[in-house]
């Protein structure tokens, strides 16, 4: 009995553990538990929305100091702060920074920068750059910052750059090299490329040949514009940039030029010869690049294809090289005037001195003509001091009419403004324009020089002198760059010195002439 009571206490006992273990969850414990979840996730918002209040304060904060920097530093280009970081870098010897700070740089700034720079930075900066060295930071350096670093450079760094690089800048690039380097780089060169290298190197230097890049876009005149549209989907090795597609014959003579946006606003089935332009401008080979910015000026291109002498296409000229070719001829002129080259930029102190040395002979050469009129009054000087304090008057408002004019004259025949048709007519405009002037300062100068000396005669004289003198600087700053043009010489680079001499010489002869001839 006992044991049967003990077994079955036991199993009411274990029977209700059982009954305990599967009862469903009661209403209570549910609701605590959802409430509990509830919370947790309010929690998780509450965090959120802070978190991003957080990253909009931020933002608003960068937002307000990127504007107050904008109003203190350029929207592009190099920043004071970032130049200041890469020289103190190369000063402490860090190296390894350098290409992190120059990699968010385009490469026309990486190029400032280190046109900025000393040689021995210049060479520190290139080493530590490494293979990190953009290819395009050549084609925007100057001249001669790139022919040092160039030397800076081994020739498998060379060979890379050439086969990366546009091809016009490539053989920009690799024409500057001495000829043993360049059969040396070209044989390393691979095949392909090779060929245009060398094709390019037989076209005159500062020509269209040099100028164009071989990367061009041309199509079958009797294609369709679908045919072409999935022609230029499929082929990978276009240029990246283009403007236009040009249209060949079978002997790859250009017959038409397709301008993109014309092409996409094309149907499908409409033949490219239908839609190309056939009045296209074509540019010689040999034609200078001068000639090649007047011609883009003229007619408002943006791409012009390139020639041989046998019509067959060859390559393509785009604007952005146009612009460096105007900019470069700019420059070279306002250079030349001043008898200087960009070599005084960038160049060494030897090389500077030793360009400007021949130009400087020039002026003293034309210091001692005057000199040398001056000496042949020297008596009237001697008795009349007033005259040496007036003459230098007269020769320097020569001189500086005489600048006016030349300078109008050399811009218009640079830009073929001004030729044997209309040059009488400017040659009369700018006498008269030196005679009113003549007059108008010769009363102001009469009148000075008889408040400073009361003298009538010495205030006809250089009244007269001041009139001639002009009269003859309008006159010359018009002839001589027309001559110097006429025996093939450029006008840019000795009309300055031929000018200076005449107004010097006109000015001092015909002032203390016409003092000798009346004070004595």
């Amino acid at each position: 009995m006992a044991n049967n009571d003990s077994i079955k206490a036991a199993g009411d006992e274990s029977d209700s553990l059982v009954g305990t273990e599967s009862a469903p969850i009661g209403a209570d414990t549910i609701g605590a538990v959802a409430s509990a979840a509830a919370e947790a996730a309010a929690k998780k918002r509450k965090v959120k929305r802070r978190d991003l209040k957080a990253k909009i304060r931020a933002l608003e904060a960068e937002i307000e100091e990127t504007r107050s920097q904008v109003l203190e530093e350029p929207l592009y280009g190099m920043t004071p702060k970032l130049e200041a970081a890469v020289v103190r870098a190369l000063e402490e010897e860090r190296f390894s920074i350098i290409p992190r700070l120059l990699r968010p740089l385009h490469p026309a700034d990486q190029a400032d920068l280190i046109e900025r720079l000393d040689a021995d930075d210049r060479a520190a900066l290139i080493n530590a750059m490494g293979a990190g060295l953009d290819p395009e930071v050549l084609v925007y350096l100057d001249e001669t910052v790139r022919e040092e670093i160039l030397s800076h450079l081994d020739e498998a760094h060379i060979v890379r750059f050439l086969s990366v690089l546009d091809s016009d800048d490539a053989v920009d690039l690799i024409g500057e090299l001495d000829e043993d380097e360049q059969a040396r780089i070209l044989q390393a060169v691979p095949a392909k490329d090779r060929m245009i290298l060398e094709q390019g190197l037989t076209f005159p230097e500062s020509s269209a040949g040099r100028l164009m890049q071989r990367e061009i876009v041309v199509v079958p005149a009797h294609w369709t514009v679908g045919q072409t549209i999935d022609f230029l989907r499929t082929v990978r090795d276009l240029p990246d940039d283009f403007y236009a597609i040009y249209a060949v014959d079978p002997a790859h003579r250009p017959v038409g030029e397709l301008v993109l946006s014309h092409l996409l606003r094309t149907k499908r089935p409409v033949r490219v010869s239908d839609i190309a332009r056939k009045d296209f401008r074509r540019i010689p080979v040999t034609m200078d690049q001068e000639e090649v910015a007047l011609l883009f000026r003229q007619y408002g291109l943006v791409a012009a294809p390139v020639v041989g002498e046998d019509e067959r296409l060859l390559g393509v000229i785009t604007v952005d090289d146009v612009v460096d070719v105007i900019d470069e001829e700019a420059e070279e002129d306002l250079m030349r005037l001043g008898g200087v080259t960009e070599v005084d930029l960038y160049g060494s102190l030897w090389d500077t001195t030793r360009a400007r040395f021949p130009w400087l002979v020039v002026n003293l050469g034309t210091a001692i003509a005057a000199s040398v009129v001056i000496g042949l009054f020297d008596a009237a000087i001697e008795k009349v001091v007033a005259l040496a304090v007036l003459m230098p008057i007269v020769a320097s408002m020569g001189g500086n009419a005489g600048t006016q004019t030349l300078t109008v004259a050399v811009r218009a025949m640079a830009m073929r403004d001004l030729d044997t048709r209309n040059a009488m007519k400017f040659i009369a405009k700018e006498t008269l324009v030196g005679s009113l002037n003549g007059i108008a300062f010769a009363v102001l100068v009469a009148g000075v020089s008889m408040l400073w000396f009361g003298d009538i005669q010495i205030a006809w004289i250089i009244a007269v002198a001041m009139v001639l003198n002009l009269l003859v600087a309008g006159l010359v700053g018009t002839l001589i760059p027309l001559g110097l043009e006429r025996i093939k010489v450029d006008p840019a680079v000795a009309s300055g010195v031929f000018l200076t001499t005449v107004t010097d010489v006109v000015g001092f002869f015909v002032f203390l002439g016409l003092a000798t001839l009346v004070l004595l």
